[in-house]
């Protein structure tokens, strides 16, 4: 009889348990209107996912954590997408200029929040992301966006291989067919992260509360 997938990777040794960290800033990957734009070829109907990622954005804002928006944009004609360019042909939609690289509606970044402009899948790789992390401290990244097995789950990645703990809302995830997507979230629970629903966030983010602004007070004091 087969094992249950679910028993067969605990017993094999995977999915400890990640704590939440104590310094958490929200990512929010992607959430542009080329993925709610029914004429875009990226299309990708997850309506549900920007609204669940709008409310762990105000989440955070009220909890005064670190908020980082991605993006992507290519010069014309996408020789700065190198292979990645190559290999998924619409992305030529985010070349220079192209309103489908714009946020989607509702996402609009404040003064005090951070936007990172990127040609690659992930977050953190040719991008400055890793860097301000660390800078201000935090050692937790929350991840939300699109798509789950594209850019969020190589956003993940790196958020783990550079070593902050990756907590991936379930709900404010999402991906053009369901099965790509519940098999990167049970891949990345299994192996590199913590799956979490928005109202398990919603908790984690209200105990931590506050800590940003509390590292900007104290440093303050320090300063001559």
């Amino acid at each position: 009889m087969a094992k249950d997938l679910a028993e067969d990777y605990r017993g094999a040794g995977f999915g400890a348990h990640l704590d939440f960290g104590a310094r958490p800033a929200l990512v929010v990957v992607d959430l542009v209107r080329a993925y709610f734009d029914r004429e875009s070829p990226l299309y990708a109907g997850v309506e549900a996912t920007l609204a669940s990622a709008l409310r762990v954005i105000e989440m955070a804002r009220r909890a005064h954590l670190p908020t980082f928006f991605t993006g992507v944009r290519y010069s014309r004609g996408g020789l700065d997408g190198g292979v990645f360019y190559r290999k998924v042909p619409s992305l030529r939609i985010f070349d220079q200029g192209s309103p489908l690289g714009d946020f989607a509606e509702g996402i609009d970044p404040r003064a005090d929040e951070f936007v990172i402009i990127k040609e690659y899948a992930s977050a953190f790789f040719g991008t400055s992301l890793a860097a301000t992390l660390t800078s201000l401290g935090a050692d937790t990244a929350i991840i939300t966006g699109v798509t789950t097995s594209g850019c969020v789950r190589a956003t993940t990645l790196d958020a783990m291989q550079h070593g902050f703990i990756p907590y991936v809302v379930r709900d404010a995830v999402g991906d053009r067919d369901q099965r790509p997507h519940e098999a990167n979230l049970f891949d990345l629970a299994a192996k590199y992260a913590e799956v979490v629903t928005e109202s398990e966030m919603a908790g984690l983010i209200e105990s931590r509360a506050g800590w940003m602004s509390a590292r900007i007070a104290a440093n303050h004091k320090k300063s001559p």
